[in-house]
């Protein structure tokens, strides 16, 4: 966790959990190789194309930012394998790497971990056992999300050894071997008390991934913190966090969250 960086990157320093702010490209440069033992990222799904969507029973547009409009194929793929990259040269030899997303984002995203030296372990579908209505009536319900879980590439040859707590996964479970298809619901207004992030992900499907693939004390990144979920789940199950955003509002957001743990 004592990783040397610019004061002006530390947003919050507590034992065992670390926000930093600022561009996860330039910040994970100065992260040493191999420190990592997880990864879990929830990159930009690329959807402000002037869709809608429903929330909280109102048609709002899906845009999300001014920087990913207009982007193309090429520049889709080339964000995802940059970032891709970075978190490979941090990630430990039998470490992995869980990256969620919908179909705006997800076929890059695969593409570019295999063309950044890794192999795709499972890809678990999260079906959303209360997604909002599709609107539009084009289409079927919009009601599941992608999680790729994938591990190193070490050689032509050789795979990567990875953790997997086979025996955790089938006991709760009910005794019988976890299927790659999770039912979950959508984020609980419980857990939005101190604010709300667009593409925020249940604390439950966190803390499967986080107990699937790390023991206790182990270092998960998040790269894309957002409203920090993955290090509240980190947090609550006893592993160590650094959260990686640019926006100070969602950092805030995270602090908020952390705080509330500790009353």
């Amino acid at each position: 966790m004592e990783f040397k960086l610019p004061t002006k990157n530390i947003f919050l320093k507590e034992e065992g959990f670390q926000l930093l702010i600022g561009d996860s490209f330039s910040l994970l440069k100065k992260f040493p190789e191999k420190s990592i033992d997880m990864i879990f990222a929830d990159p930009p799904y690329f959807l402000s194309n002037g869709g809608i969507t429903v929330k909280s029973g109102k048609m709002a547009s899906v845009n999300k930012a001014q920087w990913d409009m207009g982007m193309d194929i090429k520049d889709k793929l080339k964000y995802n394998q940059k970032w891709i990259r970075e978190c490979r040269r941090v990630l430990k030899d039998d470490g992995t790497i869980w990256i969620s997303g919908t179909m705006h984002n997800i076929y890059y995203v695969g593409v570019a971990l295999k063309y950044e030296g890794f192999n795709i372990i499972n890809n678990i579908t999260w079906q959303k056992t209360n997604p909002p209505p599709n609107i539009s009536t084009r289409a079927f319900t919009h009601s599941t999300e992608t999680i790729i879980w994938a591990r190193k590439q070490l050689t032509n040859k050789k795979k990567g050894k990875h953790l997997f707590n086979y025996q955790d996964m089938k006991e709760i479970n009910g005794g019988k071997q976890m299927k790659d298809v999770w039912q979950f619901s959508l984020t609980p207004p419980r857990e939005k008390k101190e604010g709300k992030f667009p593409t925020q992900k249940p604390l439950a499907l966190l803390e499967r991934i986080i107990l699937a693939s790390t023991k206790e004390g182990d270092l998960i990144l998040d790269p894309f913190n957002g409203s920090g979920t993955t290090g509240i789940a980190a947090n609550t199950l006893n592993r160590k966090y650094i959260g990686i955003d640019l926006e100070k509002e969602y950092l805030e957001l995270t602090k908020r969250r952390y705080n509330r743990l500790k009353e």
